[in-house]
């Protein structure tokens, strides 16, 4: 899983999210989205954020899935 930086970490040059951190806060967000109350303006800026998470989320787990590939090709060789 060698880049698993994010477009959000890349624009504000902070350290990419881990998988966990992503996911919780991806989960406020869609509770947010989900609860209501909030502007058109405010509801396309939380689903922006939440498709950034969601990537970020996917990037890990496609990492992860590379990585036991890798692992698994090893033991099968």
């Amino acid at each position: 899983m060698s880049d698993t930086t994010t477009g959000a970490a890349q624009s504000t040059g902070e350290e990419p999210l881990g998988y966990e951190a992503a996911r919780e806060q991806l989960i406020e967000v869609v509770g947010r989205l989900e609860s209501g109350g909030t502007s058109l303006e405010e509801s396309l800026r939380l689903w922006e954020q939440a498709e950034e998470l969601a990537r970020t989320c996917q990037t890990w787990l496609d990492g992860a899935r590379e990585r036991l590939d890798a692992v698994l090709g090893e033991q099968d060789s």
